[in-house]
């Protein structure tokens, strides 16, 4: 009864999962990488740029008063999460099965700066020693296998807002 309630209310699941990305922000940011001293490897910055932009397409689902508008928004949120989901299984999936040599590639910036676009991209979800490196776990599982289980919540909850079956009394709960 509870969850049915919480989903005939678009707008205020939007801005959940706006205020969960920025939570989610600022514990990696102020505690993993300020506190423990953690580095982000290319392909967590490719992360932290998905939930970021996750967390202002839903936002932005929140702010729009129309259907129309959240859920455009909604649906460039799942696809950005699934961006976020494929890179977190990406590296997931480099920690499960490192490479024979690991060595510590090159920040994403210097990748970009370095080499061509079309170069530059695959040597990110290449990942190099860092991403396969497991610093930090949390109940069993990485930072990467955490990112990729939120990236498909996020993805999952926005859809089944999406499919929801709209009633003529939307417009006035979508506030």
């Amino acid at each position: 009864m509870l969850l049915k309630s919480f989903f005939s209310y678009p707008r205020r699941v939007f801005a959940s999962i706006a205020v969960i990305s920025a939570a989610m922000l600022a514990f990696g940011i102020l505690y993993l990488q300020n506190v423990v001293g953690l580095d982000p490897c290319p392909m967590c910055i490719v992360q932290r740029y998905a939930l970021i932009i996750v967390g202002v397409f839903s936002a932005f689902a929140a702010f729009s008063s129309k259907p129309g508008g959240w859920r455009l928004w909604g649906l460039l949120a799942v696809a950005m999460s699934l961006i976020g989901a494929f890179t977190a299984a990406r590296q997931s999936w480099l920690q499960w099965n490192p490479p024979e040599f690991a060595t510590c590639g090159r920040d994403i910036f210097g990748m970009i700066e370095s080499f061509p676009l079309q170069r530059a991209i695959p040597m990110i979800f290449k990942g190099s020693g860092d991403c396969s490196a497991v610093d930090w776990t949390f109940l069993g599982g990485t930072i990467a296998n955490w990112s990729f289980v939120w990236f498909l919540v996020f993805a999952v909850v926005i859809i089944a807002v999406l499919l929801r079956v709209p009633r003529r009394n939307d417009e006035v709960k979508s506030a």
